[in-house]
């Protein structure tokens, strides 16, 4: 899962929107952050255990065409990302465009992020960057931003096309693991070890 789903994912289980964010910046012992932010990253961390290690997810990794398969699971995530956006009314009361605002004012209110997450956060609320996984045009730019952090960002090359090609597997996959994933999201809550409470 990516931004969009580990928001849309801590919102669902009523933990802390920027702890969720923060499991993709935060490395190592988390003792250093404030409790709800060490409940958020720890559930982050559950979820992509979780959606990595689930047959449907592997299943779908076996998909992709055989020069994707070392970036397979990035492909995963921000495609599943877009398919949130995309069905978004299925999964939230709020618009995707509300959400979005609410998430981003609970992220720019909130001390001691990640240095990386804390410079990113007005960038994504600028360019409305969850907004933008609605469209093809949007997943297509979050393929070609991932691209820029690899020393060969040439693996990327393609993949858009790939990705579009592999709608249907994609939406089938993500339709059928993601209401187990908010399953887990609440029940993992309740279940958050006490040291991060």
């Amino acid at each position: 899962m990516n931004f969009l789903a580990h928001l849309h994912l801590a919102d669902n289980s009523q933990t802390s929107l920027a702890g969720n964010l923060a499991g993709d910046f935060a490395k190592g012992d988390i003792a250093a952050y404030a409790k709800p932010l060490q409940q958020g990253i720890w559930l982050h961390r559950q979820i992509d255990q979780l959606t990595d290690d689930h047959e449907i997810t592997r299943e779908l990794i076996r998909q992709f065409p055989k020069k994707y398969q070392r970036i397979a699971p990035i492909l995963a995530d921000l495609a599943f990302d877009h398919m949130l956006a995309r069905y978004w009314d299925e999964y939230h009361h709020l618009t995707l465009d509300a959400f979005c605002r609410q998430a981003y004012t609970d992220l720019a209110q909130n001390t001691g992020l990640p240095d990386k997450l804390a410079e990113m956060v007005p960038l994504m609320a600028k360019h409305q960057l969850l907004q933008s996984y609605q469209k093809r045009a949007g997943l297509n730019e979050a393929i070609y931003r991932v691209s820029k952090r690899f020393s060969k960002p040439e693996l990327f090359t393609g993949a858009d096309k790939t990705l579009k090609q592999m709608d249907i597997d994609i939406e089938i996959a993500f339709r059928t693991l993601y209401p187990q994933l908010m399953a887990y999201s609440r029940i993992l809550s309740r279940k958050t070890p006490s040291e991060y409470l």
